[in-house]
């Protein structure tokens, strides 16, 4: 998007009939300060792959139902295109637990059923991978979704999905952005109350059906049903779903899959959008579990989940040998969970013939590692579940329908099976228990089954940096930095001499030792790589959803100490990058 003349959008603002009262006062009360004016007027939010995200304020660069409206007419505008039949097929609709997100959400419906488009709108709340299986079960040829996942109060944002379940394609993007920005966001914009649209029968409600069959295709993807029921009456499991979507779904399913001790921390079963009981509703942070953790002392238990708001990424505790709870992170659940699939299958001979399973590039390479030692393929895509989404597809296309185990991404998102294209927390959350229940058959915890991973496959630590880069001019940073790192790539990073240079953007492998180019095989994106002769992975990204560079740390070594001090050390060097 254009930057904007500010000061004329504000006061167009201000100036226009169709704009609410609550909302003019909100501007009035920021007439004197020009620096927040031109944060919220200087562009439009940018709608990508991942749609919208931003703060819940009046103006162009925030979320509101103006802006809502927009993107919507934008998406209405890539429907129509596609024909009567596209606009018959219709979209479904879905929101999570956030502030606005209903009022949102209905905005949408209103404006797609004003161009003439079907609308399937859920009853109340649901969680993101519902809205995912909904396309296909609806067989819509597209989605939305009002959610910013496991950002703070404050925010809220607008998925886009297409008929495949799987989130719009970079070119779908460009031609509702392209719209968009020629349509003005009051007068361009079609609208038609809600209940005109019901009435009229262009805007159906859709509700437990949907979340019946749903719970059917989870509950296909359980690997041993045996074994919860095995361990069931000492296995107990806390649960919270932080003030989020996962509050109904996730609970139902561990009790179909026959979990008896089922506790649920009550404070964080209340939905609500302040999330008041977290500072951030993340499951990566380990704050989010001291409630878990004093009920878990309460009833003996040595695990807790957590979900994020809009159940599609979920966090773990597990009691340790010190008896402390310690966090899984995102890389080790995913070993964790591909290497008992594959063995778990292999022990009941239900390995697909052609199994494979799919990481993130980012992701751990300790998966690659199970993935070898297994004879299983490990495909790796950019990063975004969508990717992940349209590797099964290609994958079915060749005829390998029944070969997919386990798709990941670090960032704590899992799916099993293809019934969706997007990750969810509730098969992952049925899916830890399983394997809880598993490994304390065994007289252990997931910690201690991490800890035998690492004695079998060797010492891996995959660490985070950022870099922050806020502001108005924080893109043009990121960008310059991406652009500096690319033409002039470091030969050493932390001690080590780097021997291969992936620029994911200009699709090249570059030897470092040789000078030898290769393709990656993979399509352009904004993400670089590197590799030391140490065999550790650094790989830099821009944010798609935060203002930040995110550098991710892939180190292996032969104890963890060694693997700490080379993380260390490509940390330092990583960081000083802004210097360059």
């Amino acid at each position: 998007m254009s930057e904007l003349d500010y000061r004329a959008e504000y006061a167009r603002w201000m100036a226009e009939p169709s704009v609410d009262e609550e909302t003019r006062a909100e501007l009035a009360a920021i007439r004197d300060d020009d620096k927040e004016i031109k944060q919220r007027f200087i562009s439009y939010l940018s709608f990508g792959t991942a749609g919208l995200r931003g703060t819940m304020n009046a103006g162009t660069n925030a979320m509101n139902v103006y802006t809502v409206a927009h993107a919507t007419q934008g998406m209405a505008t890539l429907i129509r295109s596609k024909g009567e039949d596209a606009m018959k097929r219709g979209v479904v609709i879905a929101h999570d637990c956030r502030n606005r997100a209903r009022t949102f959400a209905e905005t949408a419906a209103e404006v797609l059923c004003a161009n003439g488009i079907k609308v399937y709108l859920f009853d109340a709340l649901r969680p993101t991978p519902v809205l995912s299986y909904a396309i296909g079960a609806l067989h819509c040829i597209a989605g939305i979704n009002i959610t910013a996942s496991h950002n703070p109060k404050e925010y809220n944002g607008y998925k886009a999905y297409w008929e495949d379940g799987a989130q719009i394609s970079p070119e779908q993007a460009a031609v509702v952005s392209a719209a968009i920005e020629a349509t003005d966001i009051f007068s361009g914009v079609a609208r038609v109350p809600l209940a005109d649209a019901r009435s009229s029968g262009l805007c159906e409600i859709v509700g437990e059906a949907l979340d019946r069959s749903y719970l059917a295709e989870v509950e296909k993807q359980i690997v041993d049903p045996a074994v919860v029921k095995e361990a069931a009456d000492e296995l107990s499991i806390i649960y919270t779903p932080l003030h989020g979507t996962g509050h109904k779904l996730v609970p139902e399913i561990l009790t179909r899959i026959g979990v008896k001790q089922l506790y649920t921390v009550p404070e964080q079963m209340i939905i609500d959008g302040n999330f008041p009981t977290v500072a951030f509703p993340n499951p990566e942070y380990p704050e989010v579990f001291a409630l878990g953790i004093e009920m878990a002392a309460k009833v003996g238990s040595d695990l807790i989940i957590a979900t994020d708001p809009d159940a599609d990424r979920v966090g773990v505790m597990a009691k340790g040998k010190d008896g402390q709870f310690h966090c899984l992170t995102g890389n080790q659940m995913g070993v964790l969970l591909l290497d008992y699939i594959i063995t778990t299958q292999k022990r009941l001979g239900t390995l697909p013939a052609q199994p494979y399973a799919i990481k993130s590039i980012v992701s751990t390479e300790m998966a690659t590692k199970v993935c070898e030692a297994n004879g299983v393929p490990m495909y790796q895509t950019f990063t975004g579940f969508k990717y992940i989404g349209e590797r099964i597809l290609e994958e079915q296309k060749k005829g390998n329908t029944d070969g997919y185990l386990l798709g990941f991404e670090e960032s704590y998102g899992y799916l099993r099976g293809d019934y969706a294209k997007d990750k969810d927390a509730v098969v992952t959350t049925m899916l830890i228990v399983e394997m809880a229940a598993y490994y304390h058959t065994r007289h252990m915890t997931l910690i201690d089954a991490m800890d035998d991973m690492y004695a079998k496959y060797g010492c891996y630590r995959d660490g985070i940096a950022n870099i922050y880069m806020k502001g108005l001019e924080g893109l043009a940073n990121m960008k310059a930095l991406m652009k500096s790192l690319r033409e002039t790539p470091p030969k050493t990073i932390g001690g080590k001499a780097v021997v291969r240079f992936t620029d994911y953007l200009a699709q090249t492998v570059t030897d470092t030792v040789t000078g030898e180019k290769t393709p990656t095989g993979m399509d352009s994106s904004d993400v670089l790589s590197f590799v030391t002769d140490a065999h550790d992975t650094i790989v830099i990204r821009p944010s798609g959803t935060e203002p930040k560079i995110k550098i991710y740390l892939l180190v292996s070594g032969t104890t963890t100490e060694e693997a700490d001090e080379k993380q260390a050390a490509y940390r330092q060097d990583a960081l000083s990058w802004t210097e360059m």
